[in-house]
């Protein structure tokens, strides 16, 4: 069962999320990818309430994400395995299948063809309206330390690409009871 909410009512729950870690969740050629990201942003743009989320280069979330341009995100609400979020910000989705590694339940979507994740009960559903390549040269110098040149970016937890934001309107928003 899902309870529809007014997501911006819930703005304090997701930014609280995101600072612990939430789940943003991909499906492409029928393989369905969970990837752990603690960098989001929630807000409006074009009279549309949308999730911002940042995605490297290298991530094999990213090759999803270009095949099919919609997600969820599935936050933390209540007591959840915090192994959760460690595992799939571990491992990759080219290698691993998560989600049967972890035995989640997968929740069929409202409108987007990617499912939530039960155990992550605030979901977002998104479909992609905007996305744009960060310019290294343009990140304030403090900054530039998120993304060292001198590593191998092809395994996770690796920066030396940078991230491409991907703006998505979100078209549903439900707990998942």
């Amino acid at each position: 069962m899902k309870r529809e909410i007014n997501v911006l009512n819930h703005a304090t729950e997701i930014i609280q999320g995101l600072e612990g870690g939430v789940l943003l969740t991909t499906k492409a050629d029928g393989k369905v990818n969970s990837m752990a990201i603690a960098w989001g942003m929630l807000g409006v743009e074009w009279r549309k309430p949308v999730f911002i989320t940042f995605v490297r280069e290298g991530r094999f979330t990213r090759t999803q994400l270009d095949k099919n341009a919609e997600f969820t995100v599935n936050i933390p609400y209540g007591a959840y395995d915090k192994n959760i979020l460690t595992f799939c910000g571990t491992k990759s989705g080219r290698t691993t299948d998560k989600i049967k590694e972890l035995g989640l339940t997968l929740e069929a979507p409202l409108v987007v063809s990617v499912p939530g994740i039960k155990e992550l009960p605030l979901t977002l559903e998104c479909k992609v309206i905007y996305k744009q390549k960060q310019d290294l040269q343009s990140i304030a110098p403090e900054n530039q330390a998120f993304y060292p040149q001198n590593v191998d970016s092809s395994f996770p937890g690796a920066n030396k690409n940078v991230a491409i934001a991907y703006y998505g309107e979100i078209v549903r928003a439900y707990f998942i009871e």
